[in-house]
């Protein structure tokens, strides 16, 4: 009895041994048989059982068909494929049909892409804004420091320049031609520089804290003071007021 149950169950036995080598799973889901192609699994347990079984009889190669069809089915879908090659397991892949190389979760469905978010904007280049300027140049007689009349609407300009930006202030500078001696000149420049520093304050309203005089005599000449031309363009007023718009 003992050796009639060994030469059933031998057949069993290698049919499954057979089957199991042919769809050895790996952990890429490359196995040659699967859950996808069970049908090849039963006839390959098929014929190998019925060929096994034919060596004990014709009655057991017959069962051993039979049982082979039905262990090499079960076998087979036991196993792990990846039909579509996205590293999960057809039997945990709930989105069998995911195009290559995407990106899934654990249970192969595609991950959700996010649009990249749009970048910052560089900012605006800031531009460069010069300061507005106003000079102002008055012309003197010889040995004078009476302001010409007609030098009154540079001034008028001046004055309108500082009301508009009233933050801003001026020193007035008085120069003078080389004739005469350095003391004479001196006292000369700081008369011109002071005259055009009261029609600023007296006749046009601006404050006399933002309006300061100095005198430089005949030591900052612009013209050769060997020449009258020379000497009537280095008999000056200059004041200069710079502000931001």
């Amino acid at each position: 009895m003992r050796a009639r149950f060994l030469t059933g169950v031998a057949p069993i036995l290698l049919v499954s041994s057979v089957l199991s080598g042919c769809v050895t799973t790996s952990s890429t889901g490359d196995a040659p048989l699967n859950q996808g192609n069970w049908p090849i699994c039963t006839a390959i347990g098929g014929l190998a059982g019925a060929g096994l079984g034919s060596i004990e009889s014709s009655a057991w190669a017959t069962g051993g068909a039979v049982a082979g069809a039905v262990i090499g089915t079960l076998i087979c879908y036991a196993q792990d494929g990846d039909e579509d090659d996205d590293g999960v397991f057809d039997r945990r892949d709930r989105c069998p049909d995911t195009p290559a190389n995407t990106p899934v979760h654990h249970n192969g469905c595609p991950l959700k892409e996010y649009a990249d978010s749009p970048a910052e904007p560089e900012p605006a280049p800031v531009e460069v804004v010069e300061p507005v300027r106003v000079e102002l140049d008055v012309k003197f007689d010889f040995d004078k420091s009476v302001v010409k009349e007609d030098s009154q609407g540079d001034i008028q300009s001046l004055a309108d320049f500082m009301k508009q930006y009233p933050q801003t202030t001026t020193t007035v500078e008085g120069h003078t031609d080389s004739v005469g001696t350095d003391a004479y000149n001196q006292g000369l420049s700081e008369r011109r520089a002071n005259a055009v520093r009261d029609v600023l304050v007296n006749q046009h309203g601006i404050d006399s804290s933002r309006v300061s005089s100095v005198g430089y005599g005949e030591s900052q000449p612009v013209e050769d003071n060997s020449t009258d031309e020379g000497r009537a363009v280095n008999r000056r007023v200059e004041a200069e007021v710079e502000a931001q718009p």
